[in-house]
Order: structure tokens, then C-alpha cells, then sequence
């Protein structure tokens, strides 16, 4: 069966702040879709970009990701011991961003999917295209948010130069 291999990636402008996340099928970054959140956070985007990959290629997928917190979720199945736990973290907090995790872990099937590691900024081709994409959705437009995002606490005023 052919193996469809999907580069995904999130990016945030401050964090919290405007975020982007993407995704393209390799080896010529076609198809892919891009978004955002006009308030999110790095982590979050990186979800969102694996989360909506896995929702638009209904195929076997080998998923690359820069991100070794969604990689490592996956394959080191810290989503078990989440869901065992009433999704709470080793420390008994409610885990963060479970309005991606939970449909994330819904649609991630371990005969069809397989999540890789690639190095973020090292000259990957597609990694490089999928950061460009995520980049570029931190601009927006936003659409307005179809699921309730964790708060982020606001940190306060920041000064941008």
C-alpha cells in the first residue's frame, strides 16, 4: 500500500500571540492547507497542523513534524496515561490543549499512521515549506475559532522593540 508522507508545522508571532499552522504532502508540497488563531500559542499550532492533516488524508500517512512534543506524544503514547487519568499530566493538571488532542488521538489509527522527527531549520525542503506556510497564516486572516481554546494567561504588555 502506498504510504502518503505529510509535513506538518506550527508557528506563533510572540507566544501566546497571532499563530499559523500547515501541512503539505511530500514530495511536491501538494496538496496542503494552512490556518490560524488570532490568539494561540507554538505548541497549540504544532497540534493543529498534525490534527488537520490527519482530518483531510484519510490514507496511511507517515507525519513529519519538527515538533518533538507531538511526535513523542504519539509514539511514546502519552495520550494512554492521559485518558486513563481523566486528561491530566503526570503533575494532575488537566493537560493542555485537549480540544486538539482529543480528536488528534480519535483520529490517529497506529496501522496507518506513523509519526517521524525531522529537524526544524536544517535545509529540509518541506519542512522548510510547511514552516514558510504556518509563518505566513500567523497574518491571518482568523476565522473564528470553531472549537473553545484553552485560556492562554496574558502575560501583559510587551514591548516589541
Amino acid at each position: 500500500m502506498l504510504v502518503i508522507e505529510v509535513y506538518t508545522d506550527g508557528a506563533c508571532s510572540g507566544n501566546p500571540g497571532p499563530g499559523g499552522w500547515a501541512w503539505a504532502v511530500a514530495p511536491d508540497g501538494e496538496p496542503r492547507d494552512s490556518g490560524g488563531e488570532a490568539r494561540s500559542t507554538n505548541q497549540r499550532m504544532e497540534i493543529r497542523a498534525a490534527l488537520e492533516a490527519l482530518r483531510s488524508l484519510k490514507v496511511e500517512l507517515t507525519i513529519w513534524s519538527d515538533s518533538t512534543y507531538v511526535v513523542n506524544c504519539i509514539n511514546k503514547k502519552w495520550y494512554v496515561n492521559w485518558q486513563r487519568n481523566g486528561w491530566r499530566n503526570s503533575q494532575k493538571q488537566p493537560v493542555a490543549n485537549q480540544d486538539l488532542w482529543k480528536p488528534l488521538v480519535d483520529l490517529y489509527d497506529p496501522r496507518l499512521h506513523t509519526f517521524k522527527w525531522v529537524k526544524g531549520h536544517s535545509g529540509n525542503r518541506m519542512n522548510d515549506l510547511v514552516d514558510a506556510l504556518a509563518v505566513a497564516a500567523c497574518k491571518g486572516p482568523f476565522p473564528a475559532p470553531a472549537v473553545a481554546a484553552d485560556p492562554i494567561p496574558n502575560p501583559g504588555p510587551t514591548r516589541l522593540f
